[in-house]
């Protein structure tokens, strides 16, 4: 008996994990197809590398509750983009069947103290794509010694990254707490993925592609100002990114 359980062991075909990772919120406050095409196009030109094939959770929290969303319509202009939406989040019940005829399911409101903030003006509705959810204090660090690499991902859950190499374009590095890069950061760097705003970037030389803290970010084109390829701290100032001289 025992034989024959071991052998449909090693024969399954698959195997469910519970995993944890970043994912893009698109906070949606009103919709319109012209309105949101023309925002999303000027967002996505910011850097267009960024967002091809990047899975994103549409989040109603904010958006009216009597606002009738197409989300056929609105998930096919996305895929125009790059973007693929994967669910929704909140919602009324109106709302949700328009999902569910759309095929995105819908999760739960989420539970982080972000909520509490007033909605922004309608005028900036579709101009904000925000990195993941809730506020988790962080304690555990992770150091990195080594060069990280185009096309690599590292991230420290639950506390700091250090990085003590550069980091290459097209490399990302994340972290719910603080990031420090003790080189050129030129890829990507994420703090505060799960709502820390409270985290901070620090690099010895500034060309990166991306900064972001708790969702609010700069591109490249932002970036290049007068700190571009210094000593930088960022940190958040409101729902501002600040990038400051070390």
């Amino acid at each position: 008996m025992l034989d024959t359980e071991a052998a449909i062991d090693t024969e399954a075909c698959f195997k469910l994990k519970g995993s944890r990772v970043t994912m893009t919120i698109l906070e949606l406050y009103r919709y319109d197809y012209q309105s949101f095409n023309d925002a999303l196009s000027a967002k996505v030109s910011t850097a267009p590398d960024f967002f091809q094939q990047t899975p994103v959770i549409l989040s109603l929290e904010k958006c009216a509750n009597d606002e009738f969303v197409d989300f056929i319509e609105l998930s096919e202009l996305c895929r125009e983009f790059g973007m693929v939406p994967v669910a929704i989040r909140g919602g009324t019940e109106q709302q949700a069947v328009s999902a569910n005829v759309a095929g995105l399911p819908i999760l739960p409101p989420a539970t982080s103290s972000r909520q509490t903030q007033p909605a922004k003006p309608a005028t900036e509705a579709t101009n904000e794509l925000e990195i993941v959810e809730e506020e988790v204090p962080a304690t555990a660090n992770k150091i990195i010694t080594t060069p990280i690499r185009s096309g690599q991902q590292i991230y420290a859950p639950g506390g700091d990254l250090v990085v003590i190499a550069p980091v290459s374009a097209g490399a990302e590095i994340l972290a719910d707490g603080n990031i420090h890069v003790y080189g050129p950061l030129r890829g990507r760097a994420l703090a505060g993925v799960k709502g820390d705003a409270s985290a901070r970037v620090f690099c010895q030389q500034l060309e990166a592609e991306l900064i972001s803290i708790a969702g609010n970010y700069k591109v490249n084109e932002d970036l290049r100002g007068e700190h571009w390829k210094q000593a930088i701290r960022a940190h958040l100032e409101g729902d501002q990114l600040i990038i400051s001289p070390l």
